[in-house]
């Protein structure tokens, strides 16, 4: 990659708009920044670019912040960053870390929301109503329709285990119960009425390896079972698949303030809705390739293709289920 490329950081928050991937904040060596960067994945260069605003007043410094798309436009909520104490207009708004702070500087969690356009280049800060959630940061998002929804997060040394929803249009809050207090997890719509969350850093500091789906429809909560329950994962990241499947990728299997002994490399995949037929008889042509080698090749060439795509993925599962075989 090439331009104006981002420094190393941590905590930053990402999403795509109009193929163009767009990263704000985070923590890079001099500590939160609340610069913003994007790159075109489509046009073959992949070079960053700083982006300027030319109106409006960007977010404070900040990391551990999350993100809704609406109507092409970019929502970031909350975090925890960096202030001058005459920009602290509202304790309510941002609630100081006391064990952080220098001279006029003061270092706080935030439940603020800011909308940045970006064929505008403009940020606006917008008034909302309802019940708004309190301050946090390393809390997850996901969006559905209109509706942004927060899960979770830390705020001082407390992890909290409630739901809110924004409504995107009317900029009104609502609150949903959860299951129990976590920070550092994912949440991830699966369907027009259901969000799956995956893991986290328990209230008692212990990593997760929970499964839950939320069905929008009954607001209640459902645990679900998966092969996964001996690979915890936090500060990890998430998204949608085929048919409704939810690939995680990365993160800790520790509480990594206290031990870190690498991070994960593995990708993990769950199955949140039954297949559709096709699904499965192309797992199960494309697990039986040798079987039904002469017939793959007589299908139509979309089908093949598609066939062909889930063999390599059970020949290379195989391949690896070998290998760790061979090294127990």
């Amino acid at each position: 990659m090439c331009g104006s490329i981002p420094p190393s950081m941590s905590g930053t928050c990402g999403c795509i708009v109009n193929g163009h991937l767009y990263i704000f904040g985070g923590c890079c060596d001099d500590g939160q920044t609340n610069e913003h960067y994007s790159v075109n994945l489509h046009d073959g260069t992949f070079t960053w670019r700083k982006v300027n605003h030319r109106s409006g007043s960007p977010p404070s410094p900040r990391d551990k912040l999350s993100c809704w798309v609406h109507k092409g436009r970019m929502i970031y909520f909350g975090g925890y960053g960096h202030k001058l104490l005459s920009e602290i207009n509202d304790p309510k708004s941002f609630t100081v870390d006391e064990a952080s702070w220098a001279e006029d500087i003061f270092w706080g969690w935030n439940n603020e929301t800011h909308e940045f356009d970006p064929d505008r280049s403009s940020w606006t800060e917008p008034q909302t109503s309802g019940r708004s959630p309190a301050p946090r940061a390393a809390h997850a998002s996901a969006t559905i329709g209109s509706k942004g929804y927060v899960c979770g997060g830390r705020i001082k040394e407390t992890r909290t285990s409630d739901v809110f929803c924004l409504d995107l249009n009317s900029w009104t809050w609502s609150e949903i119960a959860a299951p129990s207090g976590r920070s550092w997890h994912t949440l991830t719509s699966v369907s027009d009425s259901s969000l799956f969350m995956f893991g986290g850093l328990s209230v008692d500091c212990r990593p997760l390896s929970e499964g839950w789906i939320f069905n929008l429809e009954t607001k209640g909560w459902t645990r679900m079972e998966h092969q996964y329950k001996d690979k915890p994962r936090l500060w990890h990241s998430a998204c949608q698949g085929r048919d409704s499947d939810v690939i995680v990728f990365g993160g800790s299997h520790d509480y990594i303030l206290l031990v870190d002994k690498g991070h994960c490399n593995d990708a993990l995949v769950f199955q949140t809705q039954p297949y559709p037929l096709i699904r499965l008889c192309e797992d199960f042509i494309a697990s039986h390739a040798r079987m039904f080698q002469f017939q793959i090749l007589r299908l139509p060439p979309k089908l093949r293709r598609a066939v062909q795509k889930r063999t390599s993925f059970f020949r290379t599962n195989r391949k690896s289920r070998n290998l760790f075989k061979t090294l127990e």
